[in-house]
């Protein structure tokens, strides 16, 4: 296997990493910072400065992607344990799916994707809660 194949599951890792973050910690902010510092690391002393960069770029990506899906689960009522435990459960698959040969690549893409397509799903006001207050 060539440099492609482990900078593309670094930066499948990093997105794994990202998304359990977000999903753990309480801020998005917070998130970014813990994802960037671990997958960086982790890249940079198992392999090498271009994995760890792969990894962070997949960390970042993956955190701000997952931000939305996570606040809008909790909006919706779900509780945070419980959201923690089945997007970490998502993020341990996706780690081992990173092994997979170009898989990684497309994880670390895919997370922020569906960010923002919930983004755009999302309503910016509630206009039926307007009504009742006439």
């Amino acid at each position: 296997m060539g440099a492609w194949y482990w900078i593309g599951v670094f930066a499948g890792i990093g997105a794994a990493i990202g998304l359990a973050a977000a999903a753990l910690l309480t801020r998005t902010a917070l998130a970014l910072v813990v994802s960037t510092v671990v997958a960086g690391v982790l890249g940079y002393f198992v392999s090498g400065a271009a994995e760890a960069a792969a990894g962070v770029a997949g960390a970042v990506l993956s955190s701000l992607g997952a931000a939305p899906l996570v606040a809008g689960t909790l909006r919706r009522g779900g509780t945070r344990g419980g959201t923690a435990v089945i997007i970490a459960g998502i993020a341990v698959v996706a780690a081992a799916l990173a092994f997979v040969p170009v898989l990684g690549y497309i994880e670390a893409l895919a997370v922020p994707a569906l960010g923002l397509r919930l983004r755009r799903r999302a309503p910016d006001t509630h206009a039926g809660l307007r009504s009742l207050t006439k």
